[in-house]
């Protein structure tokens, strides 16, 4: 009997995926829960396992192609009593931890080969450079192939660009997986919003005396203290005071959602390009609770090991350009949200203090918001605010508020 495994509802606001690579082949005999495809979608790189035992008899979409939630993608040949009833599927979606080793189920015969670890754009590459991952040695995380081991490792394949121009050899990568959901994200949040920047110094010199002075008790308990972790302590009250920067808009039903919790993302580089976890309930951790939890999720989504709850329900974004950040930045917004908050490098230079110029820990933030829901004058008001409180962390943060 033919059982018919159409795309899962992946998760929250998921309409459809893109068919990043399949890991198996039609004829293939596979087992219950093995990985089948590999699906991109805006929120989180997934595999879709294999809701029964037996043999892959159409593959029903192409690599690179993007279907609708519900779209038939796989049919599986499998005995007449393991289809208990219903030949059709919609499979659970379990995300790809692309650092973690696995193998291919075994085929009657012959032990399929090991997983090679990469990711979808890094194979991408591979497969417009011509080569084979399976000649190249990866230096990343448990082994992973990056796309400097395909460059540099690759043999001569990888060193002469597929095409030419009338300027000389060029290389063209496919704009897949993540990189393309990240740039379909952006083109759309410009397109919809009517967004807006606006940009504030703040003087980091007591905060980053308070931290100086407590990170040997962070060190004790294990905690890696950053200014992050003071910025998302003292978000969700200030977001508290000014609810409209912790809203979404629903552009269909011309509403704005004013969100209740306080569930704040931050954008995070990885290999793949910008993806947003998030730090749920961030109003009710503590200052060191918070340190933890972005570190853990910014190495999780470093390693692809991110699960698609830890990318759902935020309400509110930061993203901070380090230590090289320049002096401002035009955040993009995170749509539907209606704020973004940019966090730039916090360095020493001069300021008037008391009629005297002295050395002083500066930065600026940049808020980016939707002008269609927040007014200039509001998001004023809402950065001045947090930045009083950024510049006297000793006045908000008791011994009670670190754990």
């Amino acid at each position: 009997m033919a059982y018919e495994v159409r795309l899962p509802d992946i998760g929250e606001g998921v309409a459809e995926g893109e068919i990043v690579r399949w890991l198996v082949q039609e004829g293939e005999a596979v087992k219950e829960d093995q990985p089948l495809v590999e699906v991109m979608t805006d929120k989180a790189s997934v595999e879709i396992p294999s809701p029964r035992t037996g043999i892959i008899s159409g593959l029903h979409a192409e690599e690179g192609a993007t279907v609708p939630v519900g779209t038939l993608i796989v049919t599986i040949e499998v005995a007449d009593d393991a289809a208990s009833g219903s030949n059709v599927s919609h499979a659970h979606a379990a995300p790809a931890a692309a650092a973690a080793p696995s193998a291919a189920a075994s085929a009657p015969a012959t032990a399929a080969p090991a997983r090679i670890e990469a990711t979808p754009a890094v194979r991408a590459l591979a497969k417009e450079l011509g080569v084979s991952l399976e000649s190249v040695k990866g230096t990343g995380p448990n082994g992973r192939i990056t796309a400097e081991d395909v460059r540099a490792g690759g043999g001569p394949a990888s060193a002469t660009a597929p095409t030419m121009s009338s300027r000389g050899p060029e290389t063209r990568v496919p704009l897949r997986g993540m990189r393309r959901k990240i740039a379909d994200h952006m083109r759309r949040s410009l397109s919809t919003a009517a967004q807006f920047t606006f940009v504030a110094e703040c003087d980091f010199t007591g905060l980053v005396e308070h931290r100086r002075a407590l990170k040997p008790k962070a060190e004790a308990a294990g905690v890696k203290l950053t200014y992050l972790a003071y910025l998302f302590r003292a978000l969700p009250g200030v977001l508290r005071e000014f609810p409209l920067l912790n809203a979404s808009l629903d552009d269909a039903a011309s509403e704005v959602v004013l969100k209740g919790s306080y569930h704040l993302g931050i954008a995070t580089n990885t290999v793949d390009g910008l993806t947003v976890p998030i730090v749920h309930d961030a109003d009710q951790k503590g200052l060191f609770a918070l340190a933890r939890e972005i570190e853990r999720l910014a190495t999780a989504a470093r390693d692809h090991h991110l699960k698609l709850d830890e990318l759902q329900g935020g309400t509110f974004t930061v993203t901070s350009t380090g230590t090289r950040g320049g002096l401002l930045a035009t955040p993009i917004l995170h749509h539907p949200q209606v704020a973004i908050l940019g966090v730039h490098a916090i360095t020493q230079r001069p300021a008037v203090v008391d009629g005297s110029i002295v050395a002083r820990d500066m930065g600026n933030l940049s808020l980016s918001l939707d002008h269609r829901v927040v007014d200039g004058q509001v998001g004023a008001d809402f950065l001045y605010t947090l930045i009083e409180r950024l510049q006297q962390p000793a006045d908000w943060i008791a011994e009670g508020d670190l754990a």
